[in-house]
């Protein structure tokens, strides 16, 4: 896949302009043969054509905003612009007021020059990692696409708007995964930065508590300017982190149970391949990890706060919701203020317990996903296989999430087999070094034999 830098360069040296790089992405949502009426809920196709023709004058002025001016990216349908009511993927809230100012990371994105294709489809309200939406279709994953497979989720449509190159890079949004699922089924990279770096505001929340928001994009390098314009950080260049000596710890609590073969030889071969560029990989156990399933029961932050946010709207229109999420919203009806501080402070020892037993490492490596995409109509057609695959889909992303760390999800499957994502993470605020470590890696699956 086409890179950022390499589409500035091509923009630089003069074979292409922003305004073709966006005719060629709005032609790609726009083919009735592909996948653009499922993977966007908004298309801007006037507004992108308009903002990349301003790119295009000021680069001729020798002009640039940022990395990624004049390139498409899209937005997921959960922030904010202004002008246009938010929908998260759902009917309930057509005919709900504008949004009077655009999320904080739309403006970023615009300010740096990104042209603003459109907003992409999601599981409704984010509240599933599967990214399958009765209400404006499912996007097919690229790898068996006659099939139909699903794209992973809440960030769907980010993802195959990338995959599809109807986007150089999509913004999603991550509160147990819901960038790095996707990036990892649809063979892609994704980043989950620090909660706490990246404003949420202007962002339809699902938890405050677990919310983030990242890129999903071609590389590791992509990921990182992207993340730097979306916290407002500095742009300086990204840097690989040697691999030789890197102290890598392979949890084997939880997090690699019930892999299917294709992760597993894959996930198998990655951690060969590294080991043999130098790097210090140790399988080590996380006791923590077996606690994370008992002090989320009752629904964890999310069914909590998902309730708070939605229970008047549930009690006007529950039948407009998809079953399977409301469902699931529900939940949090039944905890107590009670149950919600005892769950703020088990999270509290639970980081600290983590932290200690990974402090001597560099980064954990894990799958991100244990199993390869799934098929949609299985799952659409089960109450009991939608909840076991959504279960297991979110399982490991959402330990970071509860950790309040970073992750990336890289690509390590071999060529031309089904997406397997690698699982780079730290604990909180170690954003940069995983990020070095990830481009490290990359590199290094790559390139090897």
């Amino acid at each position: 896949m086409t890179t950022i830098v390499q589409h500035q360069a091509a923009l630089r040296a003069g074979p292409t302009t922003s305004a073709d790089l966006v005719d060629a992405a709005l032609a790609r949502i726009e083919a009735p043969q592909g996948e653009g009426a499922r993977v966007f809920t908004h298309v801007y196709a006037d507004q992108a054509r308009a903002a990349a023709r301003a790119a295009d004058k000021l680069r001729a002025a020798g002009l640039s905003r940022s990395a990624i001016d004049g390139l498409p990216i899209s937005i997921k349908d959960l922030f904010d612009v202004a002008g246009e009511t938010t929908l998260a993927g759902s009917v309930v809230l057509q005919g709900e007021p504008a949004a009077s100012e655009s999320a904080v990371i739309v403006k970023r994105l615009q300010a740096a020059g990104a042209v603003l294709v459109g907003k992409t489809n999601m599981t409704e309200f984010a509240y599933s990692g599967l990214g399958i939406n009765p209400h404006y279709g499912t996007p097919k994953n690229p790898w068996d696409r006659a099939t139909g497979r699903i794209p992973g989720g809440s960030s769907a449509g980010a993802a195959v708007s990338v995959s599809d190159a109807m986007a150089v890079a999509g913004i999603g949004s991550d509160t147990g995964g819901s960038v790095r699922i996707p990036a990892a089924l649809c063979g892609l990279t994704g980043f989950k930065p620090t909660a706490r770096r990246v404003s949420t505001r202007g962002a339809l929340p699902l938890s405050v508590n677990l919310d983030s928001i990242g890129p999903i994009a071609a590389s590791v390098a992509c990921c990182a300017q992207l993340d730097a314009i979306l916290a407002g950080d500095d742009a300086s260049p990204l840097v690989a982190a040697r691999l030789a000596g890197l102290r890598l710890a392979v949890p084997t609590t939880v997090v690699l149970d019930g892999m299917d073969a294709h992760v597993a030889t894959s996930f198998a071969a990655s951690l060969t391949r590294l080991s043999a560029a130098g790097a210090l990989v140790t399988e080590i156990a996380v006791p923590a990890f077996s606690e994370s399933q008992a002090i989320n029961a009752k629904g964890g932050f999310t069914a909590a706060e998902a309730w708070a946010w939605h229970r008047a709207l549930i009690a006007r229109a529950s039948e407009r919701y998809d079953p399977r999420v409301v469902s699931r919203i529900a939940r949090g009806e039944a905890m107590s203020a009670a149950d919600y501080i005892d769950l703020l402070g088990a999270r509290t020892r639970w980081i600290a317990e983590v932290e200690a037993t990974i402090a001597g490492y560099d980064a954990l490596l894990l799958p991100t996903v244990p199993v390869v995409a799934p098929v949609i109509a299985d799952l659409v057609a089960s109450d009991e296989a939608y909840f076991r695959a959504n279960g297991l889909i979110l399982r490991n992303p959402t330990m970071i999430n509860f950790l309040d760390g970073c992750a990336l999800s890289l690509p390590c499957q071999a060529p031309g087999s089904a997406p397997v994502g690698l699982m780079v993470a730290g604990p909180a605020l170690s954003d940069k070094r995983i990020l070095a470590i990830g481009l490290a890696i990359e590199a290094r699956l790559r390139n090897a034999p």
